[in-house]
């Protein structure tokens, strides 16, 4: 086992870091994908299209914000736990109160009861549904840093299915079944426990405590980049009412 982990590279740690970070921030695009990926799962779920809710899970980034709080518990680093945090809960409220506006506008002519083979599997954690989360959260972890097993990530990511559960959240919500909001809401907590207890197992035995000052350096990069994609828009927005005013004072005249 130490043979296996001891085989990753310092660059492709460094490069493991940065990437997790960046895909763990909190920008307008990740949120957006997170907003596309639950209408797909809603809907793949209200019609019982198996095929729709797996291609909701493949663009899914949820993943990425758990992986960087592992990260941030392996390195003690607790800004990287807040940073994390916050996305993730940012994420799960976005997805369960998109799924439930969409259910309101598209039940009608559908099962969105617990008859409804696609929502009854995701009602019912076990301790089965834990040990998967486990499993796929190690295999996310360790092809995070070995570039050569990138092509596995999606495989894990379907398999971890974080992303149907606030789906059908948001659907018990909005049909106000609280049995099938609770159960679905329970299943992606177990889901969600079984990936950060494996990811901080894998990340520990990859020794990265070590890189915690890189960590913090990529951190503050991320927020700089954030602060500058800020300022760009609000200018770019000042400009655009400038000159929608300007034309609106040529009409007058």
């Amino acid at each position: 086992m130490s043979m296996l982990f001891s085989s990753i590279s310092e660059k492709d740690k460094v490069t493991a870091i940065d990437e997790l970070i960046h895909d763990s921030s909190p920008r307008p695009s990740f949120f957006l994908l997170v907003i596309l990926s639950t209408i797909m799962a809603t809907l793949g779920v209200i019609a019982e299209n198996g095929a729709v809710v797996i291609g909701s899970m493949l663009i899914a980034p949820i993943l990425s914000p758990i992986l960087s709080l592992s990260l941030g518990v392996v390195m003690s680093d607790s800004k990287l736990i807040r940073w994390s945090s916050l996305t993730l809960l940012k994420s799960t409220m976005c997805a369960i109160g998109f799924a439930a506006v969409f259910t309101w506008f598209f039940q009608n002519g559908y099962d969105t009861t617990i008859n409804n083979t696609e929502i009854l599997s995701r009602t019912e954690p076990a301790i089965i549904f834990l040990i998967i989360a486990i499993v796929a959260g190690f295999a996310t972890a360790f092809a995070r840093a070995k570039p050569n097993l990138n092509e596995a990530l999606p495989g894990t990511a379907i398999a971890v299915a974080l992303v149907p559960p606030l789906a059908v959240t948001g659907i018990g919500i909005a049909t106000l079944n609280y049995e099938i909001a609770a159960g679905a809401f329970q299943m992606y907590l177990l889901n969600l426990i079984g990936i950060i207890v494996a990811t901080i197992v894998t990340f520990s035995l990859m020794n990265l405590y070590p890189k915690r000052n890189h960590a913090s350096s990529a951190q503050d990069r991320e927020s700089k980049s954030l602060a500058r994609d800020k300022a760009k828009a609000e200018k770019l927005k000042e400009k655009e009412e400038k000159e929608k005013a300007k034309a609106e004072s040529k009409k007058k005249k």
